[in-house]
């Protein structure tokens, strides 16, 4: 934080505290250097609205109540199931339902999110980077409650507009979360609450970029897809796109890469949502082959293979990934699920955080980042159970790792997870 804004932040923090928040967002330009914008400015076609709404001063939004009273509301969470067999309408219809559910739903998701931030200690709220994410939330919040009814496609058309910039201005919000709690590890007293934060903020995180790039898809005439649920997911394709990557990064880095076998049922397909899956996979897999290679670095042309196991049945499907990359020591073996536990020499999940579930950067991230804020494991196992499922972690110490990950059919059939 700027020196010169010091006393003025000050005195802004005292006044949040007061009105029940723990901490405030940073200072922007002053309020008077921008314009507020109404409902009305989104009634007709305004090529400089978005640039003028990143630089408006977040200062316009103290002390409403609206985040307040959003922030009580339940949400409304969708089953898979609803949003595959909402099916197409000739006329369209479908779009403008799926738009007017989510100008009513993603606000109260916002909402919530903030009350989260301002939950967090004093100590860790006032942090600059963490102050940063604050502060688009609630520009979140008002850009998204500001936008009028959705009533015609050429209202629709102008909210996706939106919806894209915003995930666009989100797409930085995990690396941020990582490096806030790396700069205020040391004031943390109580890892259970970091812990249990990042779990909300992360799923909530993807339920929100599903719930938009759902509805963006719509517009989409995609073969085999209805939004962002593949009808015909195939296990094995997606596995095989994720080995070619991580190979390739690790070849890159170290010059060589392992064997990766596929068994198991390699026929099977069925509805899924691909995109937390793909994320999944390209952790553990990426961290398996870091692992084989350096357990076996003196012999490099002749790594062990990794074999990655499919089993399907009517309630589920399994996926199973076994490395030889020498196991986790036992005294680490808890710590691996801790958010920001990181040891490039101890074979575990300690990969860069993502920029983005659904963004194209994470085919482009630098081969040679195989480490980085200790996320991955952890973020990993809060997606999937977010999803229903489970991810479990079996090891042999001085042998190798066995992750299972395990996930609940959508096909309507049984209970599935709600979004």
């Amino acid at each position: 934080m700027a020196s010169s804004c010091g006393m003025r932040l000050s005195r802004m923090l005292a006044s949040e505290w007061i009105h029940g928040s723990k901490c405030l967002l940073r200072q922007a330009t002053p309020s008077s250097s921008v314009r507020m914008l109404s409902s009305d400015s989104f009634s007709t076609p305004q090529p400089n609205n978005q640039e003028t709404e990143r630089t408006r001063s977040v200062t316009s939004f103290y002390y409403q109540t609206a985040i307040d009273t959003a922030a009580t509301k339940t949400s409304v969470r969708l089953t898979p199931t609803t949003m595959l067999y909402s099916g197409r309408s000739s006329d369209g219809s479908h779009v403008l339902r799926s738009a007017q559910y989510l100008h009513k739903e993603l606000p109260v998701r916002i909402a919530h999110r903030i009350a989260g931030l301002r939950g967090l200690p004093f100590i860790v709220g006032c942090n600059p980077t963490m102050l940063a994410i604050h502060e688009l939330y609630i520009r979140a919040f008002h850009v998204l409650t500001e936008f009028p009814p959705i009533t015609d496609f050429d209202i629709e058309a102008r909210y996706c507009q939106m919806l894209r910039q915003l995930l666009e201005d989100h797409s930085d919000v995990v690396t941020m979360l990582a490096e806030g709690f790396k700069e205020t590890k040391k004031h943390i007293k109580d890892p259970h609450m970091v812990q249990t934060f990042l779990d909300r903020m992360l799923t909530s995180r993807l339920a929100l970029r599903m719930l938009t790039e759902h509805h963006l898809a719509l517009h989409e005439n995609k073969p085999n897809y209805i939004g962002i649920i593949c009808v015909n997911f195939s296990p094995k394709t997606l596995i095989e796109k994720k080995v070619e990557l991580a190979a390739h990064m690790c070849e890159v880095k170290y010059g060589h890469a392992p064997e990766v076998r596929i068994n198991g049922h390699l026929n099977a397909s069925f509805p899924y949502i691909p995109q937390p899956l793909d994320y999944i996979m390209h952790e553990v897999l990426k961290n398996a082959m870091r692992a084989t290679i350096e357990a076996h670095s003196d012999s490099l042309n002749h790594l062990p293979p990794i074999v990655v196991t499919i089993a399907n049945n009517d309630v589920d499907f399994v996926i199973r990934i076994s490395d030889r990359g020498g196991g986790i020591r036992h005294d680490l073996l808890n710590r691996v699920w801790q958010y920001g536990f990181t040891g490039p020499q101890q074979h575990t999940q300690v990969e860069e955080t993502n920029r983005g579930i659904f963004s194209e950067i994470m085919e482009n991230r630098s081969a040679g980042a195989l480490y980085g804020y200790g996320f991955g494991l952890p973020a990993c196992r809060a997606y999937v159970e977010y999803l229903g499922g489970q991810m479990r972690l079996e090891t042999m110490q001085g042998i190798g790792t066995d992750v299972y990950l395990r996930f609940r059919h959508i096909d309507g059939k049984l209970e599935s997870f709600r979004i």
